[in-house]
């Protein structure tokens, strides 16, 4: 498959955020919001017009400038904050930004102001003078995960924020963002087995009544019943994510039959994974299914509304030990000792070109692939038999 577009941006990209009716079909819907490193957020179209493909445009880069620009900055130094977390929920009207102790909403609405304000800002812990930060009240850290509820009518009802320091927030944006609950998820990871390093994603469920917490580093994933004391209701096991980079995960209806609802989480190994009947068990889940899917880590899993294409995408990076450098030395000391030997004894060999090439990280397998998922069998059928079922790429 080939990209529609690429936009290249003048820093590294830590957040993006699609608009949540965005169609192929409507171009008016096709727009997305970046958030970089010491810059405002942008509002980009996604499909800039390329120039033509002829001799004078060859070596020009063509980009596009951004449609709009919101700003986020610290008052006292006027420093541009690090925009850790992005959503653009629907209807479309504001999107939600997430900082160091700090929730900030844009109205997008009306993008013609290029140096947009936040309409409003929630922070999650009392002070951040305070030698405690808090004093043990709020959230305290930089907002890494951002989650809107979908209610009923189609808007959006509680935010759910998770932070590095692994705490977790609701937010009712209808009341002005008031604080609805805050919790820690330490001790309940911890009881778990699960392990982990900082919230990287919270997901709702389908109904709106469960809430998962996906860390960083971690062997499971938490899910929380909302209805009731936002107590720990089950642990998803068996996903291998001891590894720092992003795993996230996807959530779908479950079936008439076995109720619930569907995760999909990729692993580090390569492999996809399958929990059904989500919210109808407690404890530890098992997963239901999966399949090795790519030879490096599934950073990401993503279903289509049908139910019958998923799309997952893999790319990592190691560190290569020290036995591949003297590996390399002894290939590369043998050359160096027949070319000194013609150059006589007092000249200095200059480094080959297999040693100036080495370096300590190797990029494994990264591809991204669309898999057809049962699509011979009616959506209200079981998946018992998941790897049977899958297709190929």
């Amino acid at each position: 498959m080939k990209a529609h577009a690429t936009l290249v941006l003048g820093e590294q990209t830590s957040a993006i955020a699609p608009c949540p009716y965005f169609a192929l079909e409507n171009p008016y819907t096709q727009s997305i919001l970046t958030a970089s490193s010491d810059h405002p957020i942008h509002l980009h179209y996604a499909f800039p017009q390329q120039p033509p493909d002829d001799s004078e445009h060859v070596t020009t880069t063509h980009q596009a400038p951004p449609l709009a620009s919101f700003r986020l900055i610290k008052k006292e130094t006027e420093a541009y904050l690090p925009i850790a977390s992005l959503i653009w929920p629907a209807p479309g009207t504001h999107f939600i930004a997430g900082t160091t102790n700090r929730v900030a909403i844009f109205d997008v609405s009306n993008p013609s102001s290029l140096k947009a304000e936040p309409l409003f800002s929630i922070a999650t812990i009392p002070s951040a003078r305070h030698i405690r930060k808090g004093n043990g009240i709020g959230m305290r850290g930089a907002v890494s995960a951002l989650a809107a509820q979908v209610r009923e009518t189609g808007d959006a009802g509680l935010i759910a924020a998770g932070t590095r320091s692994r705490f977790m927030g609701l937010y009712d944006l209808q009341r002005g963002g008031e604080c609805v609950a805050t919790w820690g998820i330490t001790d309940a990871a911890a009881e778990a087995g699960t392990g982990g390093g900082g919230v990287t994603q919270t997901v709702w469920s389908p109904c709106g009544r469960y809430l998962l917490v996906n860390e960083r580093g971690s062997s499971g994933l938490l899910v929380y019943d909302l209805r009731g004391t936002n107590q720990l209701l089950a642990h998803l096991d068996g996903r291998n994510g001891d590894t720092n980079q992003r795993l996230s995960c996807d959530v779908f209806p479950g079936t008439n039959s076995i109720g619930g609802f569907e995760v999909w989480a990729g692993t580090k190994d390569g492999g996809v994974v399958m929990w059904e009947g989500v919210g109808n068990q407690e404890g530890a889940v098992i997963p239901s299914g999966g399949w090795d899917a790519h030879e490096s880590a599934v950073g990401s899993t993503a279903m289509h509304m049908s139910g019958s294409v998923m799309a997952t995408c893999s790319g990592s990076w190691e560190i290569m030990g020290a036995e591949y450098f003297d590996s390399e030395d002894s290939d590369d000391s043998d050359d160096s000792d027949d070319s000194d030997s013609d150059r006589g004894s007092g000249s200095v060999s200059e480094p080959s070109s297999r040693q100036s090439r080495k370096s300590p990280f190797v990029m494994k397998e990264t591809s991204l692939k669309v898999w057809s998922i049962g699509t011979s069998n009616p959506p209200s059928k079981d998946r018992s038999d998941l790897e049977d079922e899958v297709g190929g790429p």
